[in-house]
């Protein structure tokens, strides 16, 4: 791979994932119901609602569940290891392939979200605990409802909450199967986007 090749797949890759994060976290946030007028949620439905519009049309929000913004992020993902494949020299790739890269990419990602917001509302809690900032606002609301099984199972000990930690366990578990899914499909990690 010569240096401009290397340059155009760190560019598409780069751009990709960004947008790709963006698109994920307004359909989660959307599936938690999380406040609808805080700052960084108006952010992301502003970014994604021009390329989502016409996709919601034909595939209109079922309860919180937004089945655009997946099929909006499935196309950026697609779009991403097409375009990296082809900088590479690999020309089209099979759809169906492509796809189902995609849906492990995705998924890859809504795990990271997961792990790392999780991650800074724990630092954050021992840090500034009283902080109101809109970013871990919506963290919380993010947070909370997986969380929840997992404090009921657990409940705190002493005033020690150690839900987190297994939350972790189950989300470190989950990216093992991921990846083993990903070996098996024979994915190329430097061709996704969010894995």
């Amino acid at each position: 791979m010569n240096t401009f090749a290397q340059a155009g797949t760190f560019l598409v890759q780069s751009l990709g994932s960004l947008y790709l994060a963006i698109v994920i976290l307004r359909f989660l946030l959307q599936l938690v119901k999380a406040d609808f007028y805080n700052p960084i949620s108006r952010f992301l439905v502003n970014a994604t609602h021009l390329p989502s519009k016409p996709i919601r049309k034909l595939l209109p929000t079922y309860r919180s569940f937004d089945i655009a913004s997946l099929v909006l992020a499935l196309l950026v993902q697609w779009l991403v290891i097409q375009l990296s494949a082809t900088i590479n020299g690999a020309g089209m790739i099979n759809v169906l392939f492509v796809l189902s890269w995609g849906a492990i990419g995705i998924i890859s990602l809504i795990l990271n979200i997961y792990l790392y917001g999780l991650l800074i509302v724990i630092i954050v809690s021992w840090v500034a605990p009283q902080s109101r900032h809109p970013i871990l606002l919506l963290l919380h609301q993010l947070i909370s409802p997986v969380m929840e099984p997992f404090k009921r199972i657990i409940p705190p000990l002493g005033g020690l909450d150690l839900s987190p930690i297994f939350m972790f366990l189950v989300i470190n578990m989950l990216q093992i199967f991921l990846h083993g899914i990903a070996n098996y499909l024979q994915l190329p990690a430097h061709v996704v986007a969010g894995i």
